[in-house]
C-alpha cells in the first residue's frame, strides 16, 4: 500500500454527522460543499497545482497527443447542408477558432432534395447567421443552449450561458437585419424554441432545486415581465419541456420522471389557447408523442410501453387521442387511467418480437422507426399507403454487425428522402441520405481523418463476458491489427463459452469504458482523439454493462435502484474475462467512465482495487448516497427512480450505503487513480470528487484531482481546450500503462 506523496495536499477534517434510518455516518469533509468559501477553492487550487506537479514529466506526452488531434482532425470543415423553409443551413469550422459559424444559402430549387457541395470558400449567396467566436469573445466558457429558427427564416431564437451551470440568457435576432432584437429572459433552461411564425417564444424555467418546472409564452416584441406561466409541474419528480412537431402544426408539452411521462399539446394556429393532455400520466407509463397526417387527417404517433415493455406504437386522431380516458394530470398514481391502447388507434407495426422500440419520426409519406435489435440501433421506414394505411416495416441494411445506425438531421415533413449517420469502432461516420422511393443511398460526407493514418489498420472485434449471475455482457473492442496480434483472424464475435473466440497473442495494454444508467446505450462508435490510444499498442473496450439499453428495457431494469450492483459486477466481469481469455493484465488495464460512469468507476476500484492498474473518472458521481439523501440539490428527487429513495426507505438507504464509493473506500491497496471535476458542474457538484479524492488520500491511495474552474458537466466548452482534456487524461493513462514513451507518426 502506498503512503501518501510528501507536498500532496491533505485536507482538514471537520467531523459532520448525518443520521438515517439509525445509522450517523461521520463525514470528515463535508465543509468542502461552501463552494463560495476561500478556504474551499484554495484547497481545490492546490490540488490542481499538485496534479501539475506530478505530471510536468507528461507535458511533452500532452503536447504530442493534441498535436496528434489537432493534425488528425480537419480543422476547416463544413458539415452537410440541411433544408429548412427556403433555405440549405450548414455550420463551418475554421483553423484557429474554437467554435462553428452557422451559414446558410437561399435553395435555388424547391423541388431539389440534394444539398449543395460545400468547400471552403463560400457559396453564392452564403449567409451567416450566428458566429458563435464572435459571441464567445471574452469569455473563459460559452455554450449554446437553445438555436431555433422560423420556418421563413427571418428570426433566430439563441440562448447563451457563460459559467457552465446550464442556465441561458435568451436573445432573438432579425436576420433580415443582422440586428439582435430587444428580447431578453435571462436565467432559462435549455432547448427554447419560437413558434413557426416567429410570434411567441416558448421557453422554460427552473424552481431552487434547478428542475425545469416551468413552460413560458413570451411574445415578441414585448418585455420578458409581461411573459404567461402556460404550464406548472408541481411534482418534484417530473422535468418539463416544449417544442414543435416537425409539421409545425403542433406544439407539445412534456413532462417525464425516470419512469413516467406526460404530453399536452396546442394547434400551432391557435398558441394563445391552454395546452391540452394527450393521455392521463400514469405512473409507470412512458410514452411520447409524434404528429402525423395519415389519408388527410391529423393523427398522432404514440410510442408506449404500457402493454409492452420494450414499447409498440400506435396511432390515435389528435382531437380526440385519449378517448373516454381523457383526464388532468391527476390522473398520476390511477391504475386504469389509460384505456387499452388496442382499443384507442391502430398498431403501426405487425411485429415487434425482438425489437427495442425508441423513437419514431413522421413525414408527409412515409414514418421513420428507430429501434434496437441484437443489442444495435438500427431503422427502418414504413412507407404510407393508400389501400391500407400502414406498409411493413423495411428495415435498413446494416453493414456491419458492430455498427450504430443513427437517424441524422431531418427537419423538414416533405422531405422525401432521409439522412442517416453509420458508424462503427473502426469506420468514421458516414452520412448519407437515403431515398424513401427508390431505396438508393448516396453519401453526403465521410468524417475526415487526416495525416498518415491507415484506417484499414484498424479492427475491431465483439467479445461476450459471463456475469456473476451467468447474464452474457457483450463487450466491444477496438484495436490496430499489426500491433496486436490475434490468434487468428482479424476481428469476431463470439460468446464468452465459445472456443474460438479469438484474442491477442500475448496480453496487450488496454482501456476498458463503461456507463451503465439512464438507459442510456454506449453505442460503437469512432474516435479521432482514441487512434492516439490504439497507435501506442493499446486497446480500447466497452463494456455494454447492464444500466444502459443495449440489449432492451431488461438490461436498464436490472441495473438501476436495488439491483444496482449488477452494473458494477457486469464490468468487473468484463474485465475478469478480458483477462482471462488473454486480451490483457491486470498492470496492463485501465477503467474510464464519467459521471454516473463516475460511480462506476469508484464501485469498481472499491470492489475490484486488483483488477486495474488505472481507473480514470471524469465528474464521478461518487458521493451518491450524500446526494440523493438531499432533495435540495439539483436533480436530487427525480433521481429517487433511477437509484431508489434512500431518505425515506431504510432498505434503500442501506443498499446505497452498501456500494456507494465514498463511503467505501477501504485501507487497501489501490489502483492509480485520476479523478476529473468541473466547479459549475450543476449535475455531479465538484465536492463529490473532492471529497472522495480526500479520503483516498487519507488511506494512502495514489489519486490525483483535477478541477476545471470555469466550465460545467461536460468540462471545457472550446474545441482545443477539449482536445487538451483529452490529451491530458490520455497522457496519465498511458503512463500507467507503460507505454508514455512511445513514439509515433500522425
Amino acid at each position: 500500500m502506498n503512503d501518501t506523496a510528501p507536498g500532496a495536499p491533505v485536507a482538514k477534517k471537520i467531523p459532520h454527522e448525518r443520521t438515517h434510518h439509525g445509522h450517523t455516518f461521520v463525514d470528515d469533509y463535508e465543509w468542502m460543499r461552501e463552494k463560495e468559501s476561500p478556504e474551499v477553492i484554495a484547497h481545490l487550487e492546490a490540488e490542481n497545482e499538485w496534479t501539475n506537479a506530478q505530471t510536468s514529466g507528461l507535458e511533452p506526452l500532452r503536447e504530442s497527443i493534441f498535436t496528434e488531434i489537432k493534425t488528425r482532425i480537419k480543422e476547416t470543415d463544413m458539415s452537410v447542408p440541411t433544408r429548412r423553409g427556403g433555405y440549405w443551413y450548414f455550420s463551418r469550422t475554421r483553423a484557429g477558432l474554437d467554435y462553428g459559424i452557422s451559414v446558410r444559402v437561399p435553395i435555388s430549387d424547391d423541388a431539389d432534395w440534394t444539398p449543395p457541395e460545400v468547400g471552403e470558400e463560400a457559396l453564392p449567396g452564403e449567409e451567416v447567421i450566428f458566429d458563435s467566436n464572435i459571441a464567445a469573445e471574452g469569455q473563459d466558457f460559452f455554450s449554446l443552449g437553445t438555436f431555433s429558427l422560423t420556418d421563413d427564416g427571418r428570426y433566430l431564437l439563441f440562448g447563451v450561458d457563460n459559467s457552465g451551470d446550464e442556465r441561458y440568457t435568451l436573445r432573438l435576432r432579425d436576420l433580415s437585419t443582422g440586428e439582435d432584437l430587444p428580447d431578453t429572459v435571462e436565467g432559462t433552461f435549455a432547448g427554447a424554441s419560437i413558434d413557426p411564425t416567429g410570434r411567441f417564444v416558448f421557453y422554460t424555467t427552473v424552481d431552487e432545486a434547478w428542475r425545469p418546472e416551468k413552460v413560458w409564452r413570451h411574445v415578441v416584441g414585448t418585455d420578458s415581465s409581461d411573459d404567461v406561466c402556460i404550464f406548472h409541474e408541481p411534482d418534484e419528480r417530473f422535468f418539463v419541456g416544449s417544442g414543435f412537431s416537425r409539421s409545425g402544426k403542433y406544439m407539445f408539452v412534456v413532462t417525464g420522471s425516470k419512469t413516467t411521462t406526460g404530453f399536452w399539446s396546442l394547434k400551432a394556429d391557435d398558441l394563445d389557447a391552454a395546452p391540452q393532455v394527450v393521455w392521463p400520466r400514469v405512473d409507470g407509463v412512458e410514452y411520447s408523442v409524434e404528429h402525423a397526417v395519415i389519408a388527410g387527417e391529423d393523427r398522432f404517433l404514440i410510442t408506449h410501453n404500457q402493454d409492452r415493455e420494450d414499447f409498440d406504437i400506435i396511432d390515435v386522431p389528435a382531437s380526440d387521442p385519449a378517448g373516454t380516458a381523457r383526464e388532468t394530470a391527476d390522473a398520476v398514481d390511477e391504475p386504469g387511467a389509460v384505456a387499452d391502447p388496442a382499443s384507442l388507434g391502430r398498431a403501426l407495426l405487425d411485429d415487434v418480437e425482438g425489437l427495442r422500440i425508441e423513437d419514431v419520426d413522421a413525414f408527409a409519406d412515409f414514418i421513420v422507426v428507430s429501434y434496437r435489435r441484437g443489442g444495435f440501433a438500427r431503422v427502418g421506414i414504413i412507407e404510407l399507403g393508400t389501400d391500407s394505411p400502414f406498409g411493413p416495416l423495411q428495415e435498413l441494411p446494416f453493414s456491419r454487425e458492430t455498427g450504430t445506425l443513427g437517424f441524422a438531421g431531418n427537419p423538414e415533413f416533405s422531405q422525401t428522402s432521409i439522412r442517416l449517420l453509420f458508424t462503427s469502432m473502426s469506420t468514421p461516420a458516414v452520412i448519407y441520405q437515403h431515398s424513401v422511393a427508390d431505396g438508393t443511398d448516396t453519401v453526403l460526407k465521410r468524417q475526415p481523418v487526416l495525416g498518415s493514418v491507415d484506417l484499414d489498420s484498424y479492427g475491431e472485434s465483439l467479445v461476450w463476458a459471463s456475469a456473476e449471475d451467468g447474464t452474457q455482457i457483450p463487450i466491444s473492442l477496438v484495436y490496430r491489427t499489426d500491433l496486436i496480434d490475434l490468434d487468428s483472424g482479424t476481428a469476431t464475435s463470439a460468446r464468452a463459452d465459445d472456443p474460438h473466440e479469438q484474442a491477442p497473442a500475448k496480453p496487450a495494454p488496454l482501456v476498458l469504458y463503461g456507463y451503465g444508467s439512464y438507459e442510456m446505450s454506449m453505442d460503437p462508435y469512432f474516435s479521432v482523439s482514441r487512434l492516439s490510444l490504439l497507435d501506442r499498442g493499446v486497446v480500447f473496450a466497452i463494456a455494454h454493462v447492464r444500466g444502459g439499453g443495449e440489449m432492451g428495457r431488461h438490461w436498464y431494469d436490472q441495473g438501476k435502484t436495488t439491483v444496482k450492483k449488477n452494473t458494477f459486477t457486469d464490468f468487473i466481469a468484463a474485465g475478469r474475462h478480458l483477462v482471462d481469455t488473454g486480451w490483457t493484465s491486470p498492470d496492463q488495464l485501465v477503467a474510464t467512465g464519467g459521471s454516473a460512469g463516475g460511480l462506476l468507476m469508484g464501485a469498481v476500484t472499491n470492489m475490484a482495487p486488483d483488477l486495474f492498474a488505472g481507473v480514470s473518472a471524469h465528474v464521478p458521481f461518487v458521493d451518491a448516497l450524500t446526494s440523493i439523501l438531499m432533495p435540495e440539490l439539483p436533480l436530487t428527487v427525480i433521481e429517487w427512480e433511477e437509484w431508489g429513495d434512500p431518505l425515506h426507505d431504510a432498505d434503500v438507504y442501506e443498499y446505497m450505503r452498501s456500494y456507494s464509493p465514498y463511503e467505501n473506500v477501504a485501507q487497501v491497496a489501490h489502483p492509480k487513480i485520476l479523478a476529473v471535476t468541473s466547479l459549475n458542474d450543476t449535475r455531479v457538484l465538484y465536492v463529490e470528487p473532492a471529497k472522495w479524492v480526500a479520503r483516498l488520500r487519507e488511506v494512502g491511495a495514489d489519486v490525483l484531482l483535477k478541477t476545471e474552474m470555469v466550465a460545467g458537466h461536460g468540462g471545457a466548452s472550446g474545441r482545443y481546450d477539449s482536445w487538451k482534456e483529452t490529451a491530458f487524461d490520455f497522457a496519465w493513462i498511458l503512463d500507467v500503462l507503460g507505454r508514455s514513451d512511445v513514439d509515433i507518426d500522425a
